[in-house]
C-alpha cells in the first residue's frame, strides 16, 4: 500500500476501524522497547560471570541508561514535534535496535556503557511519538482507550524479555542481543507501510477520518511553542507533578518487586519470576481497563474533564492495596493485592498521558509528554536510594509500599484543585504578546500544594491564553522555584557526595550514582525554570 500523498477514496463512505491497526504498531512498539530495555537484566548473571563484572561495573552500565532515559525525553519531545510521528520514531527504532544489537558486539564496561546510554537516549522518543499519534489517529472519546492497549505493550514487553535468556543458553548471549535488535528493524517495515497522516492513507474512508478530526481545533496544528513559552502555563504542571509523584511507583515494582518476593516471602528466583509475571498480566489489563472506562464515560455523555478524573480517582483510591499487600499474611493475598496496585497505577497512567493531549494542542503534544517523562525519571530516580535506604534501616521494604500506596492519592488532590474536573484544551493558536506577567503561573513553580491553596484561594480556572501578556520582565515565582530548586539540589548532592561508601553499601553503587544524578536532574530543573523567567518577547503565531 502506497502511504505517500494519496488522498483516501471519496467514493466510499463506509467507516472503517485503521486506527485500530495504528493503536497495535504502537502496542509492538513499545513491547519491543521494553523487551529490549530489560534484556541486560535477565541477562546479569550470565555477563557477569563470562565478562567478570563487578557490581561497580554493572551499576555504570544500568546508570547510563538510565541517566539518557532521564535526561532526552524533553529534548526528544520537540525533535517528535518539530519532524513527525513517523519519520521521528522511525528514526528513533533504528538507533535504538541498533544499539541493543550493538550490545553483541561489546566485551568491555565502556562498551556496554555506549550502547546502553544510545539505547537510553533513543527509547525515550517512544511515548513521546506514540502519544502524539494516539491525538492524530482518535478522537478525544478513544484516546485513553488507545493509550491503555499500548501501555500495556510495557508489561507484556518484561514478560517476554524473558526468552531472551533462552536464545542466549541456545545459541549465545551476543546472538540474545542481535535476535533483539533485529526485531526492531522488521517492525519498522510495518510502520514505513502502514502509518501516516490519515488523510493520506487510501484505506481510511472519508467517514473514519471525519470521526478521528471532530471536535479538534483547525488551528491547533500550525502552532509552536518554545519550551520557555510552554512552562508558562499553568496547565502543564499538574501533569509534570503527576508524572514526579506516580512513577516512581512504577520504577519501584519493576526493580524491586523480585528482590522483595525473594527476601519477604521466601521464594526463589525462578517462582519469583512466574508471580512478577502473573502481576505484570494484572497491570496490562488495568491499562487496558482505564483507558476503556473514561472512553465510555464520554461516550455517554460525561464531560473529558469528569470522566478522566473519576477514572484515575478510581485508580487512586485502589492504590493503598500496597500497603495491604506489605502486610496481608496469606501470598495469594499479597499477590492479588500488589497485582491490583500495578493495575490501578496502568490504568491511571492511561489517563494521565492522554491529559497531554486533553490540554494542549496536538502539535506540542511531543513537548509536554517529553517534559512529563523526564519529571517521571528524575523521580523514579529518587525512588530507587529511598528503597534501599528504607531497607538498610529497617531491613524491610514497608516504607516503599507506603509510599506507593500514597502517591496517586497526593497527585489526584493537586488535579482535582487545579482544574476542578474541567479539562479544557488550551488555545495556543491566537496571537498573543508575552510581555507581560502570568500571575496564575506564579504558583507552577511552588512545590508544595498548602501553597498552591493558599495562593488562589481554591480558584484555579483556565489561562487566557489567546489574550496578550507581558513577559518583557522577570517571572517572580519561576525565580523563587528556580532557586528553592537550585538550593535543594545542592543540599542533596553534599548529602550523597558526604555519604558515599554509606549509600553504596546500602543501594549498590548503580543506585547511589543514579542519587547524584537525580540531584545534578534537579539542579537543571532549577536553571531551566531561571531560563523560564527571564525576559523576553515571544509571540504566538496565529
Amino acid at each position: 500500500m502506497n502511504t505517500g500523498n494519496v488522498a483516501y477514496d471519496t467514493g466510499s463512505n463506509r467507516m472503517t476501524n485503521y486506527r485500530w491497526l495504528i493503536c497495535a504498531l504502537l502496542f509492538f512498539s513499545t513491547t519491543v522497547n521494553y523487551i529490549d530495555r530489560n534484556s541486560l537484566s535477565v541477562l546479569k548473571t550470565t555477563l557477569q560471570s563470562t565478562l567478570h563484572w563487578t557490581d561497580v561495573d554493572y551499576g555504570w552500565i544500568t546508570t547510563a541508561f538510565t541517566c539518557a532515559y532521564a535526561m532526552f525525553p524533553s529534548l526528544i519531545g520537540f525533535f517528535v514535534d518539530r519532524f513527525g510521528v513517523k519519520k521521528a520514531l522511525a528514526g528513533a527504532l533504528i538507533l535504538w535496535s541498533v544499539a541493543a544489537a550493538a550490545h553483541g558486539l561489546v566485551a568491555t564496561v565502556i562498551g556496554f556503557m555506549i550502547v546502553r546510554f544510545v539505547l537510553g537516549l533513543a527509547e525515550a522518543a517512544n511515548f513521546p511519538a506514540s502519544i502524539k499519534a494516539v491525538a492524530m489517529w482518535f478522537p478525544q472519546k478513544e484516546r485513553a482507550l488507545a493509550t491503555g492497549l499500548f501501555n500495556s505493550g510495557t508489561s507484556v514487553g518484561v514478560i517476554v524479555s524473558g526468552a531472551v535468556v533462552w536464545v542466549a543458553a541456545h545459541s549465545s548471549w551476543q546472538m540474545a542481543f542481535v535476535s533483539i535488535g533485529a526485531m526492531g528493524l522488521l517492525w519498522l517495515i510495518f510502520w514505513q507501510k502502514y502509518f501516516d497522516m490519515p488523510e493520506k492513507l487510501a484505506r481510511v474512508s472519508p467517514a473514519e477520518v471525519e470521526y478521528i478530526k471532530a471536535g479538534l481545533p483547525p488551528a491547533a496544528e500550525t502552532v509552536k511553542v518554545p519550551w520557555p513559552v510552554l512552562l508558562r502555563y499553568r496547565e502543564i504542571w499538574p501533569f509534570l507533578i503527576g508524572k514526579f509523584l506516580t512513577d516512581p511507583v512504577w520504577w519501584f515494582y519493576l526493580f524491586w518487586l523480585p528482590d522483595y518476593l525473594a527476601r519477604e516471602r521466601g521464594l526463589d528466583a525462578l517462582k519469583a519470576g512466574f508471580w512478577v509475571g502473573v502481576i505484570y498480566v494484572g497491570s496490562s489489563i488495568g491499562s487496558i481497563l482505564g483507558g476503556w472506562l473514561s472512553g465510555n464515560l464520554i461516550k455517554r455523555g460525561w464531560t473529558v474533564g469528569k470522566a478522566r478524573m473519576l477514572t484515575m480517582a478510581l485508580a487512586a483510591v485502589f492504590m493503598p492495596s500496597s500497603i495491604l499487600a506489605y502486610y496481608a499474611d496469606s501470598f495469594v493475598a499479597c499477590v492479588a493485592f500488589i497485582s491490583l496496585a500495578t493495575a490501578c497505577h496502568q490504568a491511571w497512567s492511561a489517563n494521565l498521558f492522554t491529559n497531554a493531549t486533553d490540554l494542549f494542542p496536538q502539535r506540542i503534544s511531543g513537548s509536554v509528554v517529553g517534559l512529563g517523562a523526564t519529571a517521571g525519571g528524575i523521580g523514579g530516580m529518587f525512588m530507587t536510594l529511598l528503597v534501599g535506604l528504607a531497607v538498610e534501616w529497617t531491613h524491610r521494604q514497608q516504607v516503599a509500599f507506603l509510599l506507593a500506596g500514597v502517591m496517586h492519592v497526593a497527585s489526584l488532590a493537586i488535579f482535582w484543585f487545579w482544574f476542578k474536573g474541567k479539562f479544557e484544551q488550551v488555545k495556543v493558536d491566537s496571537s498573543f504578546d508575552t510581555s507581560r506577567l502570568h500571575r496564575g503561573l506564579i504558583v507552577a513553580g511552588v512545590a508544595s500544594l498548602a501553597i498552591f491553596w493558599f495562593w488562589f484561594k481554591g480558584k484555579f480556572e483556565q489561562v487566557k491564553v489567546d489574550s496578550s501578556f507581558d513577559t518583557s520582565r522577570l517571572h517572580r515565582g519561576l525565580i523563587v522555584a528556580g532557586v528553592a530548586i537550585l538550593a535543594l539540589a545542592a543540599w542533596l548532592l553534599t548529602l550523597v557526595t558526604h555519604r558515599w561508601e554509606f549509600i553504596v553499601n546500602i543501594v549498590k553503587f548503580s543506585g547511589a550514582l543514579q542519587a547524584v544524578l537525580a540531584a545534578v536532574g534537579f539542579g537543571l530543573i532549577g536553571v531551566a525554570l531561571l531560563y523560564a523567567s527571564m525576559p523576553r518577547r515571544t509571540r504566538l503565531p496565529g
